[in-house]
């Protein structure tokens, strides 16, 4: 073997082992990334017109608050228990490069720039999960198990 095999060896060994945990990893990760916009769906929810003026001062048609609403908090529940996960994901990545253009376009301002960077960030952990599903602990995985028996 190589000089350093024996290092390499025990790194793919960790990795292996992390891999056991996959499905709670998943769940994990999917939590954390729901908690972000089922939070903001609820708190658009319950200012509506704030929400409204929020978009209009961006120049972004005030009436599709309620497809903002819809989005955040509905996919961001179908994330949260793993249901249409790969839709929800793709159509919550598309949701946070949409925001990113729209709300975070402005590099002059570090915190705009750091807010554009968070949502393509977030865009591509969405396009991830569209990738590979929600995992063994999910809604889709249960309806998948009993379709199919």
């Amino acid at each position: 073997m190589a000089r350093g095999g024996g290092a390499l060896k025990k790194a793919l060994s960790a990795i292996e082992a992390i891999s056991l945990a996959g499905a709670p990893l998943m769940l994990l990760g999917r939590v954390l990334m729901a908690v972000l916009f089922v939070r903001e769906g609820v708190v658009q929810l319950a200012d509506m017109s704030g929400t409204m003026d929020y978009m209009r001062s961006f120049g972004v048609w005030p009436q599709l608050a309620p497809l903002v609403v819809l989005t955040e908090l509905g996919g961001g529940l179908l994330i949260l228990f793993g249901l249409l996960t790969r839709l929800a994901a793709i159509g919550l990545a598309i949701f946070a490069l949409l925001a990113a253009l729209f709300f975070h376009r402005d590099f002059s301002d570090l915190d705009e720039f750091i807010h554009f960077q968070k949502n393509l960030a977030i865009a591509g952990g969405f396009l991830a999960l569209a990738a590979f599903g929600a995992g063994a602990w999910s809604l889709d995985a249960w309806l998948m198990k009993r379709l199919d028996s």
